[in-house]
């Protein structure tokens, strides 16, 4: 097909599409299902009716060829294991009574019976449902779900494209079950895996398929050569098939780098790439291997993870280039919408002029459309399009939100011995211990507790002023009090005051930061029926007053143990909120740090001893390629000790991170220079303690006993054992007990039995060191 030919049969279409509905339909019918009140019927009749809604959407938009399969009532990779029959032997016995409960009790677990371990999809702040595989592991198909939901499309008279996530990318995210041995590598699972791809491509195919995607984003990752020849001999199995779809290859979030060539010459007849940030990379390496002749092309070029309005001219000249490239070449997004929220026109309270740079999923979907649009017909037909956006874009660059002069003089400003603490650690140690006077095992939890109902309720009364500012402080007040006054009842030993006045740990401060723009509708899928809306880092950051003092100041009133102060760090403040693309991520980072620097010095001025700069993103912010990651790392820990380094030596500073591979940053764990950090190991079964310990983490460590994300209550034995696991690679006097993560998701019942349980836990195991520990 001729480049001409080529540009007159583009169409537009995308990866996937947010789940959740306009109105957070699917969460409310699930968390009814959990709690007795919606029916399985009623859950099953919302999710596709949400199914539907969205199609017509996308087909009503000019989208030509709608995904399916990309929907899920939790997680689409825990939907894979079920598709393939992966598991785990725990869970079997529930998924035969029935098999939604046995679906949602792998996701969350039960009293009886742990979830699956849950960690951050690449490096985004989605977290997927990690597969258990073993050398045992046996496969087996079960396309019900896929099929129904390709068949519900077609049914409207849709064309439709199921997307699966690929065989090498689900073995690259697996991990050995447990009492598998360690270094068991699911990847060599490979060939007994491949016989039930092709038995779901051809039910795939019987159904009406006639093309299906299989997603490989592990591929865009550093790829060992044995990992390569994996795919290679993957891709040329299933292109080999004969009873299947046409094979759509899809990678996104980075370059595919040496893995492009493989996939370019497997026998499948089209690639997904993405064409946005660092995999714009993605252009010049596909000239390099001669483009895909003969092949279908799904160029990413309007940007699935971020809510700024796409650059058409420039999209267009990638358009124009990939025309040459490739027999056919199609619109798309760089991924799945999944990530962005449904509708920028949905937000009311955002000034037009700043509106204006926005698209959330819908219109992103319009975006494609439009280039589509002026690929196959002509610039001259979206002349009109083209102009707004140019308007649009200049009007976001010569913006003042845009450019403090004195926010860019403060961080110009900054040495390197802003970012250090004034003594080290063993001094600083001495001097909290003698502050603080802490037992050995000390107790605390990570911030926030259980964010209830009435909480809620005060916060959408003052935001329609039926209540006014002093009745919902009061009842901000009594919630202290009542959090306080039950952690001191159960014995823990550094308090928190619980966070109820915070709606979201990122969302509470963007809210009181210059820069940032707060969305009301924006809502985005954590994990399962966890959503979040991200705030939009919109401009140069600044802090106009305190933002915690008051608060922590009057819990400290309240009692003689340390409260800790509770902020977000520079990281995760980038890292959950959509960032923005005008300038180097670490000079965002530079300007967030300085702003918190503030908030940590004014809480140490107000007598806080305690003060905890949270980091969970650190992990999941890491470069896809491991040579972007050491200019990262050290932008990324320079912002954190730019934050903290501030304080006296008997100023204990804390951080938290969870849900994430920490094996992969363990220096940069060290080189934050926390006094103390907690971490999630309940579900991971205490793995990162061994860890620090084998690297030599020298400060002290708080490794969760308590899962957070699942219902279970963990009796005080359980917890125990996970502790004493700790001690053997952390000494006790270095060593903190603590959930996993925050509380704000969970009910009041089970946090007050899993912490008195974590309490007891802690004291059997102190009563039990030798005396020369205590």
């Amino acid at each position: 097909m001729t480049s001409t030919s080529a540009a007159a049969a583009a169409r537009g279409t995308v990866y996937g599409y947010p789940r959740p509905g306009r109105n957070r339909e699917l969460k409310k019918a699930i968390e009814g299902y959990w709690q007795g009140r919606v029916t399985a019927g009623a859950l099953r009749d919302t999710a596709a009716e949400l199914r539907r809604a969205n199609w017509r959407l996308l087909a009503d938009a000019g989208i030509h060829e709608v995904p399916t399969g990309d929907f899920s009532l939790y997680d689409h990779v825990l939907d894979t294991s079920v598709m393939v029959g992966a598991i785990p032997a725990r869970h079997r016995a529930a998924v035969e009574a029935d098999a939604l409960d046995g679906y949602f009790a792998m996701a969350r677990g039960t009293q009886d019976v742990a979830p699956l371990e849950m960690t951050k999809w690449f490096d985004t702040n989605y977290h997927y449902l990690v597969p258990e595989l073993g050398p045992d592991t046996a496969f087996s198909a079960d396309t019900a779900k896929q099929v129904a939901e390709l068949t519900e499309a077609l049914a409207l008279g849709l064309t439709a494209r199921p997307v699966l996530i690929g065989p090498v990318t689900y073995l690259l995210l697996a991990k050995p079950a447990p009492g598998v041995a360690a270094d068991f590598e699911p990847l060599a699972l490979l060939d007994r895996l491949l016989p039930v791809y092709a038995e779901a491509l051809a039910d795939l195919r019987s159904a009406g398929a006639e093309w299906v995607q299989l997603d490989e984003p592990a591929l865009v990752q550093d790829r060992t050569p044995a990992e390569l020849n994996a795919a290679a001999r993957a891709y040329r199995e299933l292109g080999g098939l004969t009873d299947r779809p046409k094979l759509l290859v899809a990678s996104y979030f980075d370059r595919l780098g040496e893995a492009l060539p493989v996939l370019a010459k497997a026998p499948v007849e089209g690639l997904a790439l993405d064409f946005t940030g660092a995999a714009a990379a993605n252009l010049g390496d596909l000239a390099a291997v001669g483009g895909l002749p003969g092949k279908r092309l799904l160029a990413g070029v309007v940007n699935g993870r971020n809510v700024w309005i796409n650059d058409f001219e420039k999209s267009l000249a990638t358009l124009g280039t990939l025309l040459g490239l490739a027999d056919r070449v199609d619109v798309a997004s760089s991924c799945s919408l999944l990530h962005v929220p449904l509708d920028a026109s949905a937000e009311r309270d955002i000034d037009p002029q700043i509106a204006r740079w926005l698209a959330f999923a819908r219109q992103k979907t319009a975006e494609i459309v439009t280039l589509a649009r002026g690929l196959a017909q002509g610039t001259d037909l979206i002349a009109a399009e083209l102009a707004a956006n140019r308007a649009d874009l200049a009007s976001r660059a010569g913006s003042v939100l845009t450019h403090d002069p004195a926010v860019r003089a403060r961080s110009a400003a900054v040495t390197d011995q802003d970012a250090r603490r004034s003594h080290p650690y063993p001094e600083r140690a001495a001097a909290q211990h003698a502050r603080l006077g802490l037992p050995l095992l000390p107790t605390t939890t990570i911030g926030s507790f259980p964010q209830t109902a009435d909480l809620r309720t005060a916060r959408a009364e003052l935001r329609t002023g039926r209540i006014d500012a002093s009745a919902y402080e009061e009842r901000i007040k009594a919630e202290i009090r009542d959090v306080l006054a039950f952690q001191e009842k159960a014995g823990i030993d550094v308090l928190v005051h619980g966070e109820p006045e915070r709606n979201d740990m990122v969302q509470y401060f963007a809210e009181q930061l210059t820069g940032y723009l707060a969305t009301q509708h924006g809502w985005v899928q954590s994990y399962g029926t966890r959503y979040v809306r991200p705030p939009i880092l919109a401009g140069d950051i600044s802090r106009p007053e305190p933002m915690t003092v008051r608060w922590t100041t009057y819990a400290q009133s309240l009692t003689d143990r340390p409260v800790k102060g509770m902020l977000t760090g520079p990281v995760t403040m980038l890292a959950w909120s959509f960032v923005r693309d005008d300038q180097p991520l670490g000079e965002t980072a530079r300007q967030v740090a300085l702003a918190l620097r503030d908030e940590v010095n004014d809480l140490e001025a107000a007598g806080t001893s305690v003060i905890q700069v949270d980091e969970p993103a650190l992990r999941e912010t890491l470069p896809l390629r491991g040579a972007d990651r050491a200019g990262y790392l050290a932008w990324a820990t320079e912002a954190f000790r730019l934050t903290t380094s501030g304080v006296r030596p008997d100023t204990q500073v804390h951080t938290h991170m969870c849900y994430a591979e920490f094996g992969d940053i363990l220096q940069a764990i060290d080189d934050l220079d926390a006094d103390v950090i907690s971490l999630e190991a309940a579900r991971s079964h205490m793995r990162v303690a061994d860890e620090l310990a084998t690297a030599g983490y020298p400060r002290e460590v708080g490794p969760g006993v308590y899962d957070i994300h699942s219902p279970r209550v963990p009796g005080a034995d359980e917890a125990a054992a996970l502790l004493r696991k700790g001690l053997e690679a952390i000494p006790a006097e270095r060593l903190w007990v603590n959930p996993d993560c925050g509380l704000k998701t969970r009910g009041w019942p089970e946090v007050r039995a899993s912490l008195e349980n974590l309490v007891a836990a802690a004291r059997e195991v102190r009563d039990g060191l030798p005396a020369t520990a205590s």
